[in-house]
């Protein structure tokens, strides 16, 4: 039995009546391409079933064609999501995204991108900025195009696309104070090598020293994302002397994991404790009360980024952009003023 021949380039330019570097542009540089020309090569390409060859492509644009990732897990779902719109944005692109994980560990993110680095990748997506410096000199050497995503600004004038972590939870700590709260907790996620976490704890402890409080060691949890570690760090912040009347939680999990203890042991939320969280994943808005948190634009953050890099490596970009979004605070049911000033 004879093999069905295997389309090439040439076949589809003659099928759809165009020269075969008209069909090149079409698949590698679509923006270059009439609309509708380039609808036709597509649909022819469809049709015959052709497939670019990998290493011929990488050959004639001197790129491969891929773009690395590294973000901490995708145990978190706000993770998960960000990933799901920068690879759709990339796949529209005709760029293939290979994602590698660092768990919050510096080393192993370095590791991780010097084997992506290794694999020919032409830009990288990197969350936060807990970077070592040894890798930002690399890339900065080597001239790949990067971008740091979840934080702003960049102190290394590279381009970043995200949000300032600090003044945004200033931001939620003031909201608790003008409910009346004084006694406010938080339950953080691990500061060690994420800057992200760091900045929040930051950002209660300003905005308390702004209302001449403080953030004693009693009222400070650093746990990690999981609603195991958040209700035993629940459980701590709970058994403080004098208990807190509002917790702020370093992502949704951790205030996931919260309210769980606070159910458990017979704790109204919000009437006894108020508790606020940050990312304002889907469950949050369903859970029983629903989440006061403060909303990321996770999906066009990475939909930025993705779009910083492809400019990049067409060319239409040669310099570092810094783009801050814009972070909201969503009031729901889990929030209200401490029954001490209800009573007044």
């Amino acid at each position: 039995m004879q093999r069905s021949r295997t389309p090439t380039v040439e076949d589809v330019a003659r099928a759809a009546g165009v020269s075969t570097a008209t069909v090149s542009r079409a698949l590698n540089k679509p923006d270059t391409v009439r609309a509708a020309l380039r609808a036709k090569v597509l649909a022819t390409v469809e049709r015959l079933g052709y497939m670019a060859h990998a290493g011929a492509r990488a050959m004639s644009l001197r790129r491969s064609g891929t773009v690395g990732v590294i973000v901490p897990t995708i145990d978190n779902a706000i993770f998960a999501h960000g990933l799901q719109a920068f690879q759709q944005r990339m796949a529209q692109a005709g760029q293939v995204v290979l994602l590698a994980f660092s768990n919050y560990d510096a080393s192993q993110e370095e590791a991780q991108a010097l084997a992506l680095l290794a694999r020919g990748v032409d830009a990288l997506a990197l969350t936060g900025l807990s970077q070592r410096p040894s890798l930002m000199a690399l890339l900065s050497q080597r001239g790949l195009p990067w971008v740091h995503t979840g934080a702003f600004p960049s102190p290394t004038g590279a381009a970043c696309v995200g949000f300032r972590n600090r003044e945004t939870v200033v931001r939620a700590v003031r909201y608790l104070l003008d409910l009346g709260h004084r006694r406010i907790g938080m339950l953080a996620g691990i500061a060690a090598g994420n800057d992200r976490a760091a900045d929040r704890i930051d950002g209660v402890r300003k905005a308390l020293r702004a209302a001449q409080l403080t953030l004693p060691p009693s009222l400070l949890v650093q746990s990690p994302y999981t609603l195991s570690a958040a209700r035993e760090g629940t459980r701590a912040l709970l058994a403080a002397e004098p208990a807190p009347t509002a917790l702020v939680c370093g992502n949704d999990v951790l205030a996931w994991g919260a309210m769980l203890e606070c159910q458990a042991q017979g704790i109204d939320v919000p009437g006894t404790l108020s508790v606020i969280g940050f990312d304002d994943l889907e469950l949050s808005r369903h859970w029983h009360p629903a989440l006061t948190t403060m909303h990321v634009p996770t999906e066009r953050m990475w939909r930025l980024a993705a779009d910083y890099l492809i400019e990049r490596l067409n060319g239409r970009l040669d310099h570092a952009v810094q783009q801050e979004v814009d972070v909201e605070l969503l009031v729901r049911g889990s929030t209200a003023p401490p029954r001490r000033s209800r009573a007044r």
